[in-house]
């Protein structure tokens, strides 16, 4: 059975940069106590009438694809992450698919939030393997800022968040010693709704009331606590069981590229894997927490800025909502 590896890489962010200083004015929040409780400095919120999440991962996607050498013709099939979908449907993959021009190839869609892009590149990695297709691009794409509470009531969700979208092209591996080595996927279905929007549901006879809006539960929902209790288990957890799965250790990992959901779990994380900074990729204080489109965004930039070079191990990973969590490990 032949590997697929990642043929080429690409990331866009809108340019709308907001600081946290631009939310001080919106909300009661300051600049220490975001940097102090997640190390955000400034995101991208997305600019309406130009940044939509399927236009958002197109601009990410020709990237790709240019780097990968291919044309937008070349591409199979096409695996889309997101929790910000353009519409409630259809799913963004097939504006994806209408914005890069392609026909009739299949477009799947994949809602698993900040673990997104990791489950959409093990299921694109299993079309690869079994041979059904070739070229799959994958794509995470977020618009956070429509949805959030600019409220001090909504300030310790609300300031995590931000837009921008990344993509990556999986190819066929010349050899089973390149490219995605394995991927794994996990899920807990206990703690849903510790991060969660729960309004409007469709277990609900009136979809949208004016309690929903009044009390916030239309808006995105997070007990920080359990989250941070969680994320820095299942983190080390599934980086040790992909290096265990292939024969390595952590002293191996050329680069550690996690989602971007905290830098006080990104640095614990690293002091438990016994990482140096330079093997592990931090950008939140850039971009905040993109969800689904932190990990290639992320990994983008590592691939830019040269800390990403040919036979590297890097090794993906991811914990969010559901609770969801994810590994890939790979030798580029």
């Amino acid at each position: 059975m032949r590997n697929s590896r990642i043929g080429g890489v690409g990331h866009y962010v809108p340019e709308n940069v907001v600081t946290n200083k631009d939310l001080e004015k919106i909300m009661d929040t300051s600049d220490e106590w975001i940097r102090e409780r997640t190390g955000i400095v400034e995101r991208r919120y997305f600019q309406e009438g130009v940044d939509t999440t399927a236009n958002m991962g197109a601009a990410a996607a020709r990237k790709a694809i240019q780097m990968a050498g291919l044309e937008p013709k070349d591409i199979d099939m096409i695996v889309f992450a997101t929790l910000s979908p353009d519409y409630v449907f259809p799913g963004s993959g097939v504006l994806l698919q209408r914005e890069l021009g392609l026909k009739e190839i299949p477009a799947l869609d994949v809602r698993n939030q900040c673990s997104g892009f990791i489950y959409a590149l093990s299921v694109a990695d299993q079309f690869i393997k079994t041979g059904m297709y070739n070229n799959v691009l994958v794509v995470g794409s977020e618009i956070h800022s429509t949805g959030l509470d600019f409220s001090t009531r909504g300030r310790g969700v609300s300031v995590i968040f931000g837009d921008g979208a990344g993509a990556v092209v999986l190819v066929p591996s010349e050899s089973n010693d390149r490219g995605i080595l394995s991927t794994h996927l996990h899920a807990d279905g206990e703690f849903a709704e510790e991060l969660a929007v729960v309004n409007p549901g469709s277990n609900k006879k009136e979809r949208l009331t004016h309690e929903m809006i009044e009390d916030g539960s239309i808006y995105p929902y997070m007990n920080g606590n359990t989250v941070f209790k969680h994320a820095v288990t299942r983190f080390p957890e599934v980086i040790q069981e992909a290096l265990s799965k292939n024969g390595y250790k952590p002293e191996d990992i050329d680069l550690l590229v996690p989602h971007q959901a905290n830098l006080r779990i990104t640095s614990y994380i690293q002091q438990k894997m016994g990482l140096p900074a330079e093997k592990v990729m931090s950008n939140i204080q850039k971009y905040g927490n993109t969800t689904a489109a932190s990990v290639p965004i992320a990994l983008s930039e590592a691939y830019e800025e040269g800390r990403i070079k040919e036979g590297d191990l890097v090794c993906l990973a991811a914990f969010g909502s559901g609770f969801t969590w994810a590994s890939a490990l790979i030798r580029w």
